[in-house]
């Protein structure tokens, strides 16, 4: 008597394939949370590949494995709960879009404290800061290096914004939205930290942007 096939129910679900390193993408920002605003044109490491990082709950933990928000094993555990909770990571993926915006405005138009931008974001980042019941870790990465990881109490999906949202939260307190620059080049990144002395940096990275307008001067130069 043949033995009968399990049916697709039945069938464990497939493990999630681990976030790797190389899978990072190229963040130019200077701080986590600028990172975080350009991750809706976001360029991957291997190639000039353009896509939004959260399109999906996965891209949205490849996004914080490359940021180094997780580590390997962290962002490998997430996805396997992301498979056991879809409507938790669905929850926690929408609510990460949402705040995005919202961090948006901040560096397009919060460098002044009146501003509407300013004082939503605000309120947006004490109601994270205000969930944030967990604790703080210094952990070994699986590189060598370390990354300080936030572990919730209760909803694991819940302190994935943490540290972007800690990240805005230190730009306000040290005044640094003033230093927050659009790249010249529109196919650039969206905005970045200006840490240089002057105070006019251009180009959000000079490997690309850069080079690109270098080499865009002396093609015009050549045909004048």
């Amino acid at each position: 008597m043949a033995s009968a096939v399990p049916s697709a129910a039945a069938q464990p679900p497939l493990a999630p394939t681990p976030v790797r390193v190389a899978d990072a993408y190229v963040l130019v920002g200077e701080r986590l949370w600028l990172d975080f605003v350009n991750s809706d044109d976001a360029t991957h490491a291997r190639g000039e590949v353009r896509r939004d990082a959260l399109d999906s709950f996965e891209g949205f933990v490849s996004w914080l494995s490359a940021a180094r928000v997780l580590d390997e094993e962290r962002a490998t555990a997430m996805l396997r709960r992301a498979q056991q909770q879809p409507t938790g990571s669905s929850a926690a993926l929408h609510e990460a879009r949402r705040l995005r915006n919202v961090l948006r405005a901040l560096a397009e138009r919060g460098d002044a404290p009146q501003e509407r931008a300013t004082q939503t974001a605000i309120a947006e980042i004490n109601r994270i800061l205000g969930r944030s019941a967990g604790s703080r870790r210094v952990e070994p990465r699986s590189d060598g290096g370390f990354v300080r990881n936030f572990v919730t109490a209760g909803d694991v999906f819940a302190g994935l914004m943490i540290p972007i949202i800690e990240s805005a939260a230190d730009a306000l307190v040290s005044g640094e939205l003033q230093r927050v620059r659009r790249c010249a080049d529109p196919r650039g990144a969206r905005g970045g930290d200006d840490g240089s002395r002057n105070g006019k940096r251009r180009w959000c990275d000079m490997k690309t942007c850069g080079n690109r307008a270098k080499a865009a001067r002396h093609r015009k130069k050549l045909s004048g």
